[in-house]
Parts: structure tokens; C-alpha cells; sequence
């Protein structure tokens, strides 16, 4: 028993051991390095509140956009945590969880994001569920901006837990498809809270349509053996999605500025309702059709 606690423990590098224990050893390894980051940032947000003179406590806040931005950014001291937590406890190099030299796939991740979120939306457009009403007067590009910078950090955070912590820790331990299962469900799992609020036929498309995202961001990875790839699409995908699109983004509908002015016909499984287009049977056809077609490219270079 004692064996076995100390295998598990999440403050200390040992590999050596069953696999199953392995993994869930990973696992907590992910939950401390997010939970540990997120208390530091929320409480850093409070104090923030309490410094220009609001009291949370209260429920004197900032404004809803404000508070978006605030979380983004507040990312930073996820990823900073992890950081610190792989260098302190891991004692591992950061190309060991994918950060590596290889910084150039960002931006063909980010090319892949535009072209994945693009040819979704324009699908979802097709079936008459999603209309186009023109460009949004006095456009704030500044918000723009900013959202930009917070969909980056953001992207990369969860990148860097799911795809760099858990896939790359278990990839060389364990069956690739195990591998990519368990950073499969770290990932869907927080996603749950809000996607839990809509009817169960939206749930059940937005659940399979996160699982097809995370095998895409995984396969993307693999594929090019580093994370920078798939922070680079996730960031595209939720920036292209909110802030140029102005649709919801994982049932965020609370846009604080975008350029073209799109918004869903009714409330069905082709435009993924409240959620927005991440629980849309069609978005779900679309990431399938990419997973496919990346498992076939990592297929023919190892091959190759």
C-alpha cells in the first residue's frame, strides 16, 4: 500500500509501475497543476477587485467583458504553475511535455484552425440555421485585440495540461489510443458545466463534438510531435468563432466585439442551439472528416 502511494503521488517523477497506475497518476498530476493555478489566479482576480475599490464579496464586479478578459489573461499563472510544477517535480524538459525548438506549427495550426472552423460554420450556414446579416457597425478592435492575446493564453493553457502534461506523459507508456483517451477525458470533463445546461440532445452532440475536437488537437500533436500545432488551432478556432464570427462560443454568447454579424435560425441539432455551433451535428461530421484525415497522415509518415 505504501508502494502504491508513493507511486501515485504527483510529487515525484517515478515512471516504473503498472501502467493503470501510471495513468491515473497523470491524471493527478493534471488535476494539481489546474487546480493549484486556478486558486492562485482567482485569488490574485479578488484582490485585483478589492484594489480599484469593488468588494466580490458583494457582487460589485467588473463588467462581463471585463471579467472575460480577466480569466484569459489570468491563464497565465496556469500555465506558469505547470511550468514550474514540470521543472520542480517532474524534473523533465519542457520538450518532453511538447514544448519544443519546433515554434513554426503554431502557425500551421493556426492555418488549420481557420480553414476547420471556416468550412464548419459554412456547412452550418448551408442548412439555413446559421444566417449572415453584414458587418457590425463602430467595430472596437482594441477588444479584438485583446481577445486575441486572451485566446492565445488560453488555448495554450489547456494545450499545454491536456496535450502536453497528460499525452506526452503517456504516449511512450501506454497504447497511443489509451493515450489520447485519457487527454480526451481531462479535457471534456471541464467543458461539462456548460454544456450541461442545455436539453440532452444538445449535450450528448456537444459531448461527441468535444471528443472529435480533442482527438483532432491530439492527432495534430502527434503528428507533428509537439503541442505548438494544436495551441495554435485551438486559439484560431475560439478567436475566428467569438470574436470575428460574433457566434457562441461553448455557450458563451456574451460577444464583446466582433466583425461580421452571424447569428442562428431557431434552436436545433443543426446550429447546436444555445451552445452554439460546438454541439451541431454538422460541426461534428466535419471534425470527424479532419480527425480521419490526420489519422491517415501520421498513418502514411510513419509508413513513409
Amino acid at each position: 500500500m505504501i508502494k502504491l502511494i508513493k507511486n501515485l503521488s504527483p510529487f515525484n517523477n517515478r515512471t516504473e509501475m503498472p501502467m493503470i497506475v501510471y495513468v491515473i497518476k497523470i491524471i493527478l498530476v493534471f488535476l494539481v497543476c489546474k487546480f493549484a493555478g486556478e486558486l492562485i489566479a482567482e485569488g490574485i482576480v479578488i484582490l485585483i477587485h478589492f484594489a480599484v475599490g469593488k468588494n466580490p464579496l458583494k457582487g460589485e464586479m467588473f463588467a462581463p467583458e471585463i471579467i472575460t478578459l480577466i480569466i484569459y489573461y489570468g491563464y497565465i499563472i496556469v500555465i506558469g504553475i505547470t511550468l514550474l510544477y514540470w521543472k520542480l517535480f517532474q524534473k523533465k524538459a519542457m520538450s518532453e511535455m511538447g514544448l519544443t525548438k519546433r515554434f513554426g506549427s503554431y502557425f500551421i495550426g493556426a492555418a488549420a484552425g481557420a480553414l476547420l472552423v471556416g468550412v464548419c460554420v459554412l456547412a452550418v450556414m448551408l442548412t439555413g440555421t446559421v444566417k449572415y446579416h453584414g458587418i457590425f457597425k463602430n467595430i472596437d478592435f482594441g477588444a479584438i485585440v485583446l481577445m486575441l492575446g486572451g485566446f492565445i493564453i488560453q488555448g495554450a493553457t489547456e494545450e499545454i495540461l491536456c496535450r502536453g502534461v497528460v499525452l506526452f506523459s503517456l504516449k511512450d507508456k501506454a497504447p497511443i489510443p489509451a493515450a489520447i483517451g485519457v487527454s480526451t477525458l481531462v479535457f471534456v470533463i471541464p467543458h461539462l458545466m456548460t454544456l450541461s445546461e442545455g436539453k440532452p440532445v444538445f449535450v450528448i452532440i456537444g459531448v461527441l463534438d468535444l471528443i472529435l475536437i480533442s482527438v483532432v488537437f491530439s492527432l495534430l500533436t502527434l503528428r507533428f510531435n509537439s503541442i505548438w500545432a494544436a495551441c495554435g488551432l485551438h486559439c484560431v478556432w475560439n478567436f475566428v468563432l467569438f470574436s470575428i464570427l460574433g457566434l457562441n462560443l461553448s455557450g458563451n454568447d456574451e460577444t464583446a466585439a466582433a466583425i461580421f454579424d452571424l447569428r442562428s435560425v431557431g434552436k436545433n441539432i443543426l446550429n447546436g442551439g444555445d451552445y452554439g455551433i460546438e454541439a451541431s451535428i454538422v460541426t461534428a461530421a466535419v471534425l470527424a472528416a479532419a480527425g480521419l484525415i490526420l489519422f491517415l497522415s501520421r498513418k502514411k509518415a510513419q509508413n513513409g
